[in-house]
Formats: structure tokens, C-alpha cells, sequence
């Protein structure tokens, strides 16, 4: 039986006697989660899960704060080791991964209509409006001004970038 699901984290409630980890890996599946039990992946998930928290909920309004600070201090490793690691097992680069899950969250920002464009690219610690802009374009095809006379196009939910 599944008690609760959240990013990163599955807890559940299971006979051992009459489960093992092939059974609790359906359940998962079944809930649209993958049973990870190698040391290194769940390494990768880590750093996926600090990378989302710290660019889609702490709303990063405090950019004194650098993203791989955040991330080498939640892993309590270094940034180099963190860095290959996840590049081994992932087809992009971190740095190309925090990019994407930043325009994400710009797309969601723009969308909402709450703040200025000025605002967004600071909360999403871009040097400036024109960094942010040109950034978009590259990620998604799309102007900023494009984008926000047609609303949502492209959205893409956070765990699937």
C-alpha cells in the first residue's frame, strides 16, 4: 500500500514476507515512479531533486546564494564530483539541466502575469532582461514577447526535463 509519494520519496507499507523489491517496483510504476537501488542513481535523483527545489520553490529571491553552493552543500560533495557524475548518467550536462529547469520556471513566472520580466530574470539569477531573452529564444524556439501573447506552448513538467 502506498502512505505517500513525493518528489524523490516513496513511502510504503508492505509484508515482507510476501513482497519483494520486483513487487514494490510495479507499485511504484503503477503510481508513474521507478524503484532506483544503485548507489550512483540515486545520487543523479539528488541532484535533480536540489536542483528543482532550488529553482521551482525557493523562488530564489535571495540570489546571493549560487546554485552549485545550494547544490555541493545539499550533497555534501564537490561540485567537480557532482558535476561528472551526473553527466555520466544523464545526456546533458548540469549546467545545461539547471538552464532548462530555469526557463521552466521563466515560463511558468511569465505565465502567472505577478511579476515583471526585470523581476524574473533576477529571481532566476540572470545577468540581466537581455540574457534572460536570449536565453528563451535558445531553449525554446520562442521570444519572450511570442510567448507570452500565446501563453503555455511547449510546457514541459519539471521531472521530465
Amino acid at each position: 500500500m502506498v502512505i505517500s509519494i513525493e518528489l524523490g520519496k516513496a513511502t510504503i507499507s508492505y509484508a515482507p514476507e510476501k513482497t519483494n523489491n520486483k513487487i514494490i517496483g510495479k507499485i511504484l510504476k503503477v503510481n508513474g515512479f521507478d524503484l532506483i537501488s544503485d548507489r550512483e542513481t540515486i545520487i543523479v535523483e539528488q541532484i535533480k531533486n536540489a536542483v528543482i527545489e532550488l529553482v521551482h520553490y525557493s523562488n530564489n529571491v535571495n540570489s546571493i546564494i549560487r546554485k552549485s553552493d545550494y547544490i555541493i552543500e545539499k550533497l555534501n560533495m564537490s561540485y567537480q564530483n557532482i558535476s561528472k557524475l551526473f553527466s555520466r548518467h544523464e545526456n546533458i550536462t548540469l549546467e545545461k539541466y539547471i538552464i532548462l529547469q530555469k526557463i521552466e520556471r521563466c515560463k511558468e513566472l511569465i505565465w502567472q502575469k505577478e511579476y515583471t520580466l526585470s523581476e524574473i530574470a533576477y529571481m532566476m539569477d540572470f545577468s540581466s532582461v537581455q540574457h534572460l531573452s536570449n536565453t528563451f529564444k535558445k531553449i525554446t524556439g520562442y521570444s519572450v514577447t511570442d510567448y507570452k501573447k500565446n501563453g503555455i506552448l511547449n510546457k514541459r513538467t519539471i521531472d521530465k526535463i
